[in-house]
């Protein structure tokens, strides 16, 4: 029975590059002479290293440990020695630095001693969840929360469905497609660990109806499980966004402000399954991933199992690209990628496509035009909003009014910016916009936390005053008791005295 699907709101129709990449097996990247894992890959805290220049280690070893509650460990990918621990650049629009541990692989691509678990049912729900986070396993299809969090929705609604999403919307991306192609087993059996930990009453594997061929492979593997369902979806850009696409499974809507967990409903990525079942079935922490090499500035696209921690020089290399012959260079897509200024960077736990563009490839964005309030932006909102209004509040810093406006339920597809007639970066200024209000928030809690601070010093000085007199108060009671207790001695001596002289001058007295 074919199961009823809802849309949502605008989208595009884009057209697609998969061809570039989907056209040949999954392959393993080279191993690099050299590794460099920065101590934060994803949303959370960065991790502390637990290694110093001159260590040696070994594959899949820790060598930085989660800090904090929202924060997982990294692992070494290989075998090797640390040769430094220092900033470094990494992915990040602004071409910014930040600490990283770098290693000398030494060829050997030697193991630790791996613990499978035998039987993960027989785990409480609690540590089969800290074993994810050892393995260090974060989402793998957006920007990489800690999947431990993710599966513990705690008090909220029961989960009544999982959601696997793999409909991959984005153009030239197929890391996705082909890892449900060809490892179509290891995602199910990572499905059913989810599903165990959730206790979801019904599990989705949404896909687009561009990829027949993971469409097939994954109802094969998933014939023998009742509760697991795939379900083809039409190719609408964004429906890999996590609210529309369960829009169109659920035809629930996540409220503003709200989780998918907040309406019983868990979405994760292939992949992201894919390495739970290796964590799990294998003791293999995460150290890898499958990375689009894309592009018509590339001779050999196609889709790399990437150590975490690979150069991406390395890998342009590998697939016959060259520094001078690349126009453009983003991780992701033509949509969200961000844009790489350098490629002396190296591949995180979310990066999932590398796009080398040739100069004719994608779309210069050319000199932005007067606003002509045509409204295009508005109809191909997937998320319903007023693009237009966000840009002017934006663009006039009017903040406040940009929040008001739901600003922060943008998910940044840039639907608005491919329709816009006058080529505005709509996107760049709902960044600035939320960055802005963002750091005003920060400085506001930085503003109120020096305030308790400074109300509770007052507190402590007063009370201590105060504690203070009470002392010397009850020190002066306590000397003025005893200056009344000796007055009274010394009366009831002056009067046993006198009593004692007045009888002596009695007896003197008599005949």
């Amino acid at each position: 029975m074919k199961r009823m699907l809802w849309k949502f709101h605008g989208g595009l129709h884009l057209p697609g590059h998969k061809t570039l990449s989907n056209q040949t097996p999954i392959q393993a990247a080279p191993l690099p002479d050299f590794l460099v894992f920065p101590l934060r890959q994803h949303i959370g805290e960065t991790a502390v290293p637990v290694v110093k220049v001159g260590d040696k280690v070994l594959k899949g070893q820790v060598i930085a440990k989660a800090k904090g509650y929202v924060s997982v460990p990294v692992h070494a990918s290989s075998s090797g020695t640390v040769v430094a621990i220092e900033a470094r650049p990494v992915p990040h629009p602004s071409g910014m630095f930040a600490d990283c541990i770098v290693m000398q692989t030494d060829g050997a691509d030697q193991w630790i001693d791996l613990n499978p678990v035998i039987d993960y049912p027989t785990l409480s729900q609690s540590a089969l969840r800290n074993k994810l986070r050892e393995a260090g396993i974060v989402g793998l299809g957006g920007a990489g929360f800690p999947t431990f969090i993710k599966v513990n929705p705690g008090s909220q609604l029961p989960i009544e469905t999982l959601v696997i999403n793999g409909a991959e919307c984005e153009p030239y991306i197929t890391c996705d497609d082909l890892l449900m192609r060809e490892r179509s087993k290891g995602i199910i059996s990572g499905i059913e660990i989810l599903q165990h930990l959730v206790q979801a009453k019904e599990v989705l594997i949404a896909i687009e109806d561009n990829k027949p061929e993971a469409i097939r492979m994954m109802q094969q593997a998933a014939s023998n499980n009742t509760l697991i369902r795939v379900v083809p979806i039409p190719t609408v850009y964004p429906t890999g966004g996590e609210k529309q696409l369960i829009r169109v499974l659920t035809g629930k809507e996540i409220p503003s402000k709200k989780l998918p967990a907040d309406i019983g409903v868990i979405c994760v990525n292939p992949g992201t399954a894919y390495a739970i079942h290796r964590a799990i079935h294998h003791g293999e922490p995460l150290i890898s991933r499958i990375v689009t090499l894309t592009g018509r500035a590339l001779t050999n696209p196609g889709n790399l199992e990437t150590l975490i921690g690979t150069p991406v020089k390395d890998l342009i290399t590998s697939a016959g690209g060259e520094t001078e012959q690349i126009d453009r260079l983003l991780m992701g897509g033509p949509m969200m990628g961000i844009a790489l200024n350098t490629d002396n960077i190296p591949v995180i736990k979310t990066t999932n496509c590398l796009l080398a563009a040739a100069p004719d490839e994608l779309s210069t964005p050319s000199t932005a035009q007067p606003c002509i309030r045509c409204g295009d932006c508005a109809r191909a909102c997937p998320a319903d909003l007023l693009p237009q209004q966000l840009y002017w509040f934006a663009r006039s810093e009017e903040m406040q009014q940009a929040e008001s406006y739901h600003l922060f339920d943008c998910i940044e597809c840039g639907c608005c910016e491919a329709v816009c007639p006058s080529q505005i970066p709509l996107v760049q200024y709902y960044r600035f916009a939320k960055s802005d209000i963002l750091e005003a928030e920060r400085e506001r809690l930085q503003a109120d936390k020096a305030r308790l601070r400074h109300e509770a010093r007052e507190a402590r000085v007063i009370r201590l005053e105060n504690e203070h007199q009470a002392k010397l108060a009850e020190k002066k009671a306590r000397l003025a008791k005893a200056r009344t207790s000796d007055d009274s001695k010394k009366d009831e001596i002056a009067a046993a005295i006198a009593r004692v002289k007045a009888k002596k001058s009695n007896q003197e007295t008599e005949p």
